[in-house]
């Protein structure tokens, strides 16, 4: 009731510019805290999606499992991935086939193009996850600037009007000041709860980039394994491999 009271009288006693300075600390406080508690359920929904969808995954053999049964997973970023580099795969698989001792595959060059949606799909995802920390960041670094702007201010006029009218006393000096200090409290109350909500935000969204990232390198590689020609690769080992072997059995001269 005492700070409740104290923070009421200092409002009170506050200049037109500390009012208004509390104003924009307010409006973006409201900012803040609707990022706070969006960021906060969409990394909630991206992680338990996320660990669902991975424990699927695990379980299949085939890349392109997940999406022949049709299963969804709604939120998690990792599925968003996978879905564009399956539905790329699909239309190379059937527009763009190569034939490989009877079965259908892709070619190198269709490969290249799959990986190209995956790296373009894991970007988008990091950057549907960093949305809005911006307002978050501006806060935690801005919000005490702004309050002690306010502040300084404030003191400045109060001073200003106790040099016009003499009367340099506590009793005429405590009121501005109280006035002129809200608007540091408010910034501080601003950038505070931003802060640690930011903290604990970047932590979780690295988290999901680094998972994101490792998933998209193990899927290309499966995909690489099961659907994409390698006659290439395998003919240039077999050549390695031979040349190797007859110069091992070649005497030397």
């Amino acid at each position: 009731m005492l700070a409740s009271g104290a923070l009421q009288f200092a409002f009170e006693k506050a200049t037109p510019e500390g009012k208004t300075t509390i104003c924009v600390l307010f409006i973006l406080s409201m900012f803040s805290w609707t990022i706070i508690i969006t960021k906060f359920r969409q990394l909630y929904i991206a992680r338990r999606a996320a660990k669902k969808f991975f424990a699927a995954y695990g379980a299949t053999r085939d890349p392109l499992d997940i999406k022949k049964r049709g299963e969804e997973f709604d939120g998690a970023p990792a599925y968003q991935l996978y879905i564009r580099g399956a539905d790329e795969l699909d239309y190379q698989y059937k527009n763009n086939p190569v034939t490989v001792k009877g079965e259908r595959r892709i070619s190198r060059a269709s490969f290249e193009a799959v990986k190209v949606i995956l790296e373009e799909a894991a970007a988008r995802e990091a950057m549907a996850l960093e949305k809005g920390m911006i307002v978050l960041s501006t806060a935690v670094a801005g919000g005490p600037f702004i309050g002690l702007l306010g502040t300084v201010w404030g003191v400045m006029e109060t001073f200003a009007g106790i040099a016009k009218a003499n009367q340099a006393s506590l009793t005429a000096m405590a009121p501005g000041v109280a006035g002129a200090l809200i608007a540091t409290v408010t910034g501080l109350l601003v950038a505070i709860p931003a802060m640690f909500a930011y903290n604990f935000m970047v932590t979780t969204i690295r988290h999901i980039t680094q998972e994101l990232d490792g998933f998209a390198s193990r899927y290309a590689n499966q995909i690489e394994h099961s659907y994409v020609d390698n006659r290439d690769i395998e003919d240039k080992i077999t050549w390695a491999l031979t040349k190797s072997e007859m110069g091992e059995n070649t005497p030397a001269i």
